[in-house]
């Protein structure tokens, strides 16, 4: 399995992107975010939101069948003593008003002993997935700064 994931990797590097954040004239933008929506949120552990902006780095394959998200949180709150009694880390939840998605591909990275960053994997297999994914991302980045970037 991990050598198709990588060949799948290799033979689409043209239509990777990213989200990244956004100049700060963005401000704009989101206090026209409607307040009677569910905000997008990405969560660790359930009820908890996340307040670290990732990096994301998107890759689909050229017939758009299926893609991957993967991603990076340096230094996420889930790591702070203030939410240690929140609970456990059991997976990255994407929640906004059409639901959630989730994944349990979640690795932490340390340093001397001590956690540093998160990095996540959704796997998106299908079309209708990859929609969903965008369709939460774009909210998700209305409301935090984000922007996409499309690969040339």
């Amino acid at each position: 399995m991990m050598s198709l994931r990588t060949i799948l990797l290799l033979a689409i590097p043209s239509l990777s992107s990213a989200f990244a954040p956004q100049l700060p004239n963005t401000q704009q933008h989101l206090s026209s975010s409607s307040s009677t929506a569910l905000p997008a949120e990405i969560q660790f552990v359930r009820g908890l939101t996340e307040k670290v902006i990732p990096s994301i780095k998107l890759t689909r394959a050229r017939d758009g069948s299926s893609g991957t998200a993967t991603f990076q949180f340096s230094n996420p709150n889930v790591f702070d003593a203030s939410t240690s009694s929140s609970g456990e880390i059991t997976g990255m939840f994407l929640v906004d008003d059409e639901g959630e998605m989730s994944t349990t591909d979640v690795n932490a990275r340390f340093l001397n002993g001590k956690p540093q960053s998160i990095e996540s994997v959704l796997i998106l297999r299908s079309p209708q997935e990859w929609d969903r994914f965008m369709r939460f991302m774009e909210r998700y980045g209305e409301e935090n700064g984000l922007g996409f970037t499309k690969a040339g």
